[in-house]
């Protein structure tokens, strides 16, 4: 039933990479004793940098759904954000080292818009329902029944999925940019100035910066193995004194340059700057050190509450889009890789079972933070390693008090870097080659959207696929062979 798609599709863009819809690519490899050494070796191998420069900038690629939420809740509810940072910056580094690609750690979507819209929902309630959500990924991860999970949903519904919360994100980047934002109340202030240090145009600005050095896709990045630009090299190298050939040789050069800048990186970079030119008085609120970490004390209260407004409405979303479409898309652009929807749902579990204890944001894994690293550049767990170990020392050494700079930081630029993010995720769904799949693919998405909800657009995308399968079952069959059953004589 599930992934019934043929196994690769050529898509009409030849500089996407080719997405193989298979349900877990089946890799004939030696069985290694698990050593000492081969763990060192395999370690290394996980963190080693694909490129320097391109690793850095993708690890920037997830900032635009991080840092908005983060934000929020450290102003709206007090989160610690010191400790926040100090596990989030733990569990990078630990996916780094076990997945081997930028896994990322994102914050748990829908229990922080329940925080946010509930006045009543504070720090323990937020807490309880990230426990008990990784409570019950952690045991349908041990016990297997998230891999049958796995392979009973359909393809087309996962694509679904992923197409509606790619377009959220989209959708949500798009709001950024346009308008003035109150993150901690999650409201839109009115129609963001042309002008300014986090005006329209400063935004339109970075986009356009991005298209030009990213393009559309990763082959686009860097003209190194391209046939044309070593065919111009070799041409230059023949005929020196050729002017034609010599203004090529320019332009393939700087071309070279642009397209290896590190975009994402340097956009970043220029929001860190602007925050300091925006209020000079930023640098006397810092207080250096780290945050105090403490055991948060829960009531039964909040544990009823963090069940019933934080679990229930997180868990579809996590099952969906956390644990399934991540091991989808992991396969889809690491297919040398093997993955498996067991380890995925308890490493999401063993994370809040241990974080949320002490006060750090409940997170998980998400489809949309993987395809805004790797869009930017992000091949290897060291990318998110070292995203891991800035986490970490901002949390030690700033703490808290880093709120105070993020505060500042231009809210366009963050939602051109959730743009990007946003459209990488929904361009998965290009693979859907038969219209019965792109049919369910996008019921289910307009229901996610509309619904604002992945589990109702679940729902009705895998009763819409039964009803397709049940009635292609019956045209299939003979009218004669249906009407003898029916009456026989």
């Amino acid at each position: 039933m599930a992934y019934q798609n043929p196994p690769s599709i050529q898509t009409s863009d030849v500089e996407a990479p080719e997405i193989t819809p298979t349900a877990q690519t089946n890799h004939s490899q030696e069985t290694k004793s698990f050593t000492a050494k081969y763990a060192v070796h395999k370690v290394k191998q996980n963190l080693i940098f694909r490129s320097k420069w391109a690793e850095i900038n993708g690890a920037m690629g997830d900032l635009g759904t991080y840092i908005p939420i983060v934000l929020a809740l450290t102003l709206a509810k007090d989160l610690n954000l010191g400790t926040t940072l100090i596990f989030n910056g733990i569990y990078n580094i630990i996916t780094g080292v076990i997945y081997g690609i930028p896994m990322p750690v994102q914050p748990m979507k829908s229990i922080a818009a329940q925080a946010l819209s509930d006045k009543d929902f504070g720090i323990p309630e937020i807490m309880t329902a990230g426990i008990l959500t990784g409570g019950t990924l952690f045991i349908l991860g041990i016990t297997g029944l998230m891999q049958l999970v796995y392979k009973i949903i359909p393809l087309s519904v996962v694509r679904g999925i992923q197409l509606a919360q790619g377009l959220s994100f989209a959708l949500t980047a798009v709001k950024y940019v346009r308008k003035v934002q109150d993150l901690p109340k999650s409201k839109s202030l009115g129609q963001r100035p042309w002008f300014g240090l986090d005006g329209l145009v400063l935004a339109i600005v970075c986009a356009c910066f991005i298209v030009i050095v990213n393009g559309a896709g990763e082959k686009n990045r860097g003209c190194c193995g391209d046939p044309q630009s070593d065919n111009l090299d070799g041409q230059t190298q023949k005929s020196d004194n050729d002017n034609q050939s010599g203004r090529k040789s320019k332009i393939n050069s700087l071309r070279k340059i642009v397209f290896s800048l590190p975009s994402a990186l340097l956009v970043f970079v220029l929001g860190i700057v602007l925050v300091f030119i925006r209020k000079h008085e930023v640098i006397h609120e810092i207080k250096f050190g780290p945050s105090s970490i403490e055991v948060v004390k829960f009531t039964k209260h909040a544990w009823k509450k963090g069940f019933i407004k934080g679990a229930i409405p997180q868990l579809p979303l996590s099952i969906l889009n956390s644990v399934i479409a991540v091991c989808k898309l992991s396969t889809d652009l690491f297919p040398e890789k093997e993955f498996s929807v067991t380890s995925i749902s308890v490493t999401v579990g063993l994370m809040n079972l241990v974080g949320s204890w002490f006060g750090a944001m409940p997170t998980c894994h998400g489809a949309g933070g993987l395809a805004g690293q790797y869009k930017f550049g992000g091949r290897s767990g060291g990318c998110v390693a070292l995203l891991g170990v800035a986490k970490l020392v901002l949390g030690l050494v700033l703490g808290t008090s880093l709120a105070h700079i993020l505060k500042m930081f231009p809210v366009g630029i963050l939602g051109v870097l959730l743009l990007f993010a946003g459209i990488e995720l929904a361009m998965c769904a290009r693979d859907m080659n038969s219209k019965e799949d792109s049919f369910v693919a996008l019921i289910c998405t307009a229901v996610s959207l509309v619904g604002s909800s992945a589990a109702l657009g679940f729902l009705v995308g895998m009763i819409v696929y039964v009803i397709l399968k049940l009635r292609n079952w019956t045209t299939d069959k003979p009218l004669s062979t249906i009407w003898n059953q029916k009456s026989p004589n």
